[in-house]
């Protein structure tokens, strides 16, 4: 059994001013024997052999089923990762990647294909992010501006994830300042989803080694809309022992705000004892240059008797002939 634990939190909310919620999520804390819901406890749990999944949704579409398609996404999401199929993948670790974009990918064609069959859910999408925690790594895939980010005490907070959004391209064009773009007019404007005929539903996918003490928080933008990164940092850290008082503060943090669209949070701490962390790649941590160039030891050796004989000579000392 793992030495890994998590501590899990999840739900979702209508909001003060929507009649409808167009969010969706779903967990599995153990993808070995999968159960799609949690029973929110403040304990931690093993982290099972094939890992832990983590999914949020938002759809658009209003009148035109933005639920619906929110929902495909995540039954999708619950039909494809199954045991058999994972154990094929974790055959070889590095199908991980290709494996997330052909989930996501196979979300968008069901939701596309139900849009052509029920005219009345045409133009319906969605965004999607998701997290796999398996051993000390987070595999996070997202389209949309549905939000992944990571707080460690030690280290501080920021985004796993980057919007695929219309703000976001004129930030990485330097044509905005980043602290600019929360009241941009234009915010909510996204360039890739799923359920779009036309655009790009590739998803992008970022592989994180976990540190001890971790806590991951997937959002729709019900929260990091309406609340600034520096403010939902607070609240984590405010309460990071306690995952379930953490994601409840964070849905009142944005119904404070003005609860204008749905809010959704799932949230894992995790813990790693040291022996479960890998060892370090030495092969990636040696300057390349020196280990292209196969300097062997004793040249440091040299350099060393070299640089004692230069502060003895220096200093004033004789150095007796050989």
């Amino acid at each position: 059994m793992s030495t890994i634990q998590i501590q899990l939190a999840a739900s979702t909310d209508v909001g003060l001013v929507r009649k409808n919620n167009e969010d969706d999520f779903t967990v599995c804390p153990d993808l070995s024997a999968p159960n799609w819901s949690i029973n929110e406890t403040p304990e931690y749990i093993p982290l099972g052999e094939y890992g832990t999944l983590l999914v949020v949704a938002d759809g658009m579409g209003g009148a035109n089923a933005g639920e619906v398609a929110s929902s495909i996404t995540i039954s999708t999401i619950q039909e494809v990762f199954t045991p058999d199929k994972i154990a094929e993948v974790l055959k070889d670790k590095s199908r991980i990647a290709s494996f997330l974009t052909d989930v996501v990918k196979t979300a968008n064609k069901n939701i596309v294909k139900h849009s052509k069959e029920d005219c009345s859910t045409k133009g319906m999408g969605t965004t999607i992010v998701l997290a796999w925690i398996l051993d000390t790594r987070a595999y996070v895939a997202w389209c949309g501006d549905s939000r992944c980010y990571v707080f460690n005490p030690n280290v501080g907070f920021s985004r796993l994830s980057k919007d695929h959004s219309f703000v976001q391209e004129l930030v990485d064009k330097g044509e905005l300042d980043p602290e600019m773009a929360f009241d941009h007019p234009y915010s909510n404007v996204i360039t890739r989803c799923l359920g779009d005929t036309e655009g790009e539903t590739e998803p992008d996918i970022r592989i994180y080694q976990l540190h001890d003490g971790d806590t991951l928080l997937l959002c729709s933008d019900g929260l990091c809309g309406y609340c600034r990164d520096e403010q939902i940092s607070e609240i984590v850290l405010d309460n990071q022992e306690d995952m379930i008082e953490c994601k409840n503060k964070l849905i009142n943090a944005a119904l404070a705000e003005g609860g204008y669209d749905n809010v959704t949070v799932a949230m894992a701490k995790v813990k790693i004892p040291d022996e479960a962390m890998p060892e370090p790649d030495m092969n990636s941590t040696l300057n390349p240059r020196l280990r292209r160039k196969g300097l062997p030891r004793f040249f440091f050796f040299f350099v060393l008797v070299a640089c004692v004989i230069a502060w003895l000579y220096y200093n004033g000392f004789k150095i007796p002939s050989l």
